[in-house]
């Protein structure tokens, strides 16, 4: 059976932060290469900023007893609590006229809310980084 399928099937939870998250990162490089301050940025801001609050409300929910946690809060949910903060920070900010703060924000937000929160997902050891690299190591043998 497809590992995505079987993901699904056995924690949906994860399968829906795993989605969204890919699909933040995606269409956050797709943010980042394109013409700021346009209706198209807006809109797709907007999306990305669903997402984005999406990843982080499903994370808050995912427990991992394997790390050092209290009550299954590990260091990652760091991560959680800072986009849930910088997303609406962000948006006053815009709202309020400050590009320079705004921007700041929201690429801090990509960089440490989806590069750097995906790599420690994704190391080894870790649920969707074990599940990840056991089936790229499937594929390449």
């Amino acid at each position: 059976m497809n590992p995505l399928l079987q993901l699904l099937e056995r924690h949906p939870l994860v399968f829906f932060h795993l989605v969204t998250a890919a699909a933040a990162l995606a269409l956050g490089i797709v943010i980042m290469m394109r013409r700021k301050g346009t209706p198209m940025h807006r809109g797709v801001g907007w999306v990305w900023v669903a997402l984005m609050g999406s990843t982080a409300v499903a994370s808050a929910f995912i427990r991992d007893y394997q790390l050092p946690n209290i009550a299954g809060f590990t260091p990652i949910h760091l991560f959680t609590v800072s986009v849930l903060w910088s997303l609406p920070y962000g948006i006053w900010q815009i709202r309020r006229g400050n590009v320079l703060a705004h921007r700041q924000t929201m690429r801090g937000l990509f960089i440490g809310g989806c590069v750097l929160a995906g790599v420690f997902t994704l190391l080894p050891g870790r649920f969707l980084g074990s599940l990840v690299w056991k089936n790229v190591a499937a594929v390449l043998a």
